[in-house]
């Protein structure tokens, strides 16, 4: 199912896997608050649970912000009442066994109202901001799962967004979540923008978690990135504090103050090499004018966050 959410007037504010982290959804609301951003302009890019000890209140507080949601793997799945979270681990990574816990802990959790909720949202959006129209997916518009990371291959960025073209309107660029790390780049004069995760940290080695905007502007929007702040000792303590045999593994509790995942089985060679270095606020100038200057991108610090 897709979901056309039509022009949108003002500025956008993009976040994937809020992971059952009730605290860090809240400080995203709050934030997108202070940034004048309404929930009708906020999109989620799936996984609402996963990880944390709140799944439940976690979805309940999208909900009642009016955050427009996009079916993740774990939304899918859960749904489904699959055995698995359908995250695309292979089967005996250290990734597969802990979702294993959390997959549990979660199905547990959650009322079958929510379930159903999830089983209806769309597998796709769109939209159109600054005259250029923009495709939302998960993972990918040819796999709900498809890991892609900064330094993926270019040429799979393009199959996606020709893939997202094909399942509606040809679109100018791509919205993505999954992976779990921020990035954006522009490629041919298309957009690939992941905003990152809320629920969970980098693996930067700070506690801090990542949402993005996109800004309209005179031939061009401006993406942002933001780190997110909020108070992961509690969210951490809940997970600690369940006492249930079907618990939420300790080794998430550990990354929300860390800052660094329990296992990297799921990410490439250059992104490895990245681990506990933290992530520096960067930002990319999209032209929308074809006979514009090339598009820009500004880096602080770290420049592999986005690139032109």
């Amino acid at each position: 199912m897709s979901a056309e959410l039509g022009p949108l007037d003002g500025p956008v504010l993009v976040f994937g896997g809020p992971y059952g982290n009730l605290e860090a959804t809240r400080a995203l609301i709050e934030a997108a608050g202070r940034l004048g951003i309404p929930g009708s302009r906020a999109i989620c890019t799936g996984d609402v649970v996963a990880y944390c000890a709140d799944p439940q209140a976690t979805v309940d507080a999208v909900r009642e912000w009016g955050a427009r949601v996009l079916m993740g793997n774990c939304e899918e799945s859960l749904a489904a009442a699959a055995e698995d979270c359908g995250c695309g681990f292979a089967e005996a990574s250290e990734c597969a066994a802990l979702s294993a816990a959390w997959f549990s802990a979660t199905r547990r959790d959650l009322d079958a109202e929510t379930k159903t909720w999830m089983g209806r949202l769309p597998r796709r959006m769109s939209f159109t901001l600054a005259g250029r129209r923009l495709g939302v997916v998960h993972g990918g518009a040819t796999r709900i799962n498809r890991f892609l990371f900064a330094s993926s291959p270019d040429a799979h960025k393009e199959e996606e967004i020709a893939a997202a073209g094909r399942l509606g309107a040809p679109v100018d660029g791509v919205i993505a979540g999954h992976c779990g790390m921020p990035f954006a780049e522009v490629i041919g004069g298309r957009l690939w923008l992941n905003a990152g995760a809320i629920g969970m940290p980098a693996n930067d080695g700070t506690p801090r978690t990542w949402f993005a905007t996109l800004m309209p502007r005179k031939d061009a929007i401006a993406v942002d990135f933001h780190a997110l702040d909020y108070d992961h000792g509690k969210a951490a303590a809940k997970m600690r504090a369940c006492s249930h045999p079907l618990a939420y593994p300790l080794a998430y509790a550990d990354a929300l103050a860390t800052g660094l995942w329990p296992s990297q089985d799921v990410l490439p060679p250059a992104e490895r090499a990245e681990r506990g270095r933290p992530l520096a606020p960067a930002a990319l100038l999209w032209s929308t004018c074809l006979t514009a200057a090339p598009d820009r991108a500004y880096h602080q610090n770290r420049g592999d966050l986005s690139r032109p």
